[in-house]
């Protein structure tokens, strides 16, 4: 079985922010799988399916962004999860503009706390990320500020768009494995920003 994990904070109030990037592309899994991610489990809301004939369990931690590590060592204990082979995290990238999708391993956490956890709790950076894009169009002074607070309507559609690929990406991953994912992946995003 295939963890899979989209790190965010809970509550509406952070429901459609670029932090909950992650969980936005879970919830886009779910639905084009027919996944109900509802279930309480080891710190998190959770739901079992299929993924193109993968089991699958998809994970929203509630532990809040900065402890998402918690969450997800206690989902890999719980579920005996191979990470370097089974552990799919996915997340918002500041350093990507919106709409990029990228898939990489055994990377730090290049300043993005919520990674910094998860790899602090397992003890090990050998796990797949799908990192999704959220730099603003034009530059912010408060980072964080930016990253809690909900995307303007008019960066909606590219949103919509970028939470397409990270599912497509998933895909891949699943079906051709993740040597050919990030291949294809980070290739086409590198000639998009050239």
């Amino acid at each position: 079985m295939k963890l899979i994990v989209g790190l965010g904070n809970p509550g509406i109030e952070y429901q459609f922010t670029p932090h909950n990037m992650g969980f936005l592309a879970i919830d886009r899994v779910a639905s084009e799988y027919g996944i109900e991610v509802r279930n309480r489990h080891c710190r998190a809301l959770t739901g079992r399916g299929l993924v193109e004939s993968e089991a699958v369990l998809l994970a929203k931690p509630e532990t809040f962004m900065n402890l998402s590590g918690i969450a997800v060592r206690e989902l890999v204990a719980e579920h005996a999860i191979a990470t370097e082979k089974d552990l799919i995290v996915i997340h918002d990238e500041l350093d990507f503009p919106l709409g990029s999708v990228r898939i990489h391993k055994r990377r730090g956490p290049a300043g993005h706390h919520g990674v910094e956890s998860v790899i602090g709790a397992l003890g090990t950076q050998d796990f797949l990320r799908i990192r999704l894009g959220v730099s603003p169009d034009r530059k912010v002074t408060d980072g964080m500020g930016y990253l809690l607070s909900p995307f303007p309507k008019s960066r909606w559609p590219t949103v919509s768009e970028e939470l397409d690929v990270a599912w497509y990406a998933v895909k891949a991953i699943l079906t051709e494995g993740p040597a050919a994912a990030m291949n294809r992946f980070n290739r086409k995003n590198e000639d998009e920003i050239e």
